[in-house]
């Protein structure tokens, strides 16, 4: 039987239980074991590791643990930057696109309301389906599902700690530096399609007898022919998207 320590850094400790969090561990393991596998092993998914060093040296996920090795284990960091040499992988390509599990259709609606690229499959996609269309199109895939992150495809991704939607988004802006990549223009909440300004007239005979007298500004679905206007519900959409203004505000004076 082997040994080594591993100590797990910042929000990494959030996956062990609580009398393992912020304290060097000892490992026992047999045979030839990759760091991957006992950092996934403690519960910890890849994807929520940005760096390893082992003995003080940076490691890759195929290194070798041995006996008496000394591994640390740290997360993405927002206010640091890793040399390139230190990272596990290079960084996910701008702009980011998402693809999201079952259980998230509330923050896939306000990750387009704010103008990103993000994927909600319908109910017949298994997780070997997420993990292959992320694998295949570059996105990061956002989920809850420790084991979803852990296969083998998955080269991006966040597994989020919360059940409350608005807090999800909150991580997801915060963990990729998304707050000064929000757009002007949402994305469709219906398809995720790209939105586009359209004349009244060219919508008008599939407009509401309310609509086509009080509003004149509309924009249109290019992949499913949705029709959008600021109707009564948009004072709260202001009011959401100040509350991320403010947020972004606060965070930049912070840092």
């Amino acid at each position: 039987m082997k040994t080594a320590t591993f100590r797990f850094y910042a929000d990494l400790n959030d996956f062990l239980p609580p009398g393992k969090r912020q304290r060097t561990l000892l490992y026992p393991f047999r045979g030839e074991q990759s760091v991957k596998h006992l950092i996934e092993a403690a519960g910890i998914p890849h994807t929520e590791v940005e760096a390893i060093l082992a003995n003080g040296e940076p490691a890759g996920f195929d290194y070798l643990v041995a006996g008496g090795d000394r591994v640390a284990v740290y997360p993405p960091f927002t206010r640091l930057e890793l040399p390139m040499e230190a990272r596990l992988r290079p960084p996910p390509a701008r702009p980011l696109r998402f693809v999201l599990d079952i259980h998230l259709g509330q923050l896939a609606r306000y990750l387009r309301l704010l103008g990103f690229d993000a994927l909600y499959p319908d109910n017949n996609h298994a997780d070997a389906d997420l993990a292959a269309i992320a694998h295949e199109s570059g996105r990061v895939l956002l989920t809850r599902d420790r084991s979803l992150l852990k296969r083998r495809i998955v080269t991006y991704g966040c597994c989020l700690r919360t059940l409350d939607p608005r807090r999800q988004l909150s991580a997801v802006l915060r963990r990729y530096r998304l707050y000064g990549e929000i757009a002007d223009l949402p994305r469709c909440l219906r398809c995720n399609g790209e939105l586009e300004a359209v004349a009244k007239a060219a919508v008008l005979d599939r407009l509401e007898a309310k609509t086509r007298r009080y509003y004149d500004r509309f924009h249109l679905c290019r992949a499913c022919g949705q029709i959008y206007w600021e109707g009564s519900h948009y004072p709260q959409i202001s009011r959401f998207l100040d509350d991320i203004r403010r947020e972004a505000a606060g965070l930049s004076i912070v840092e």
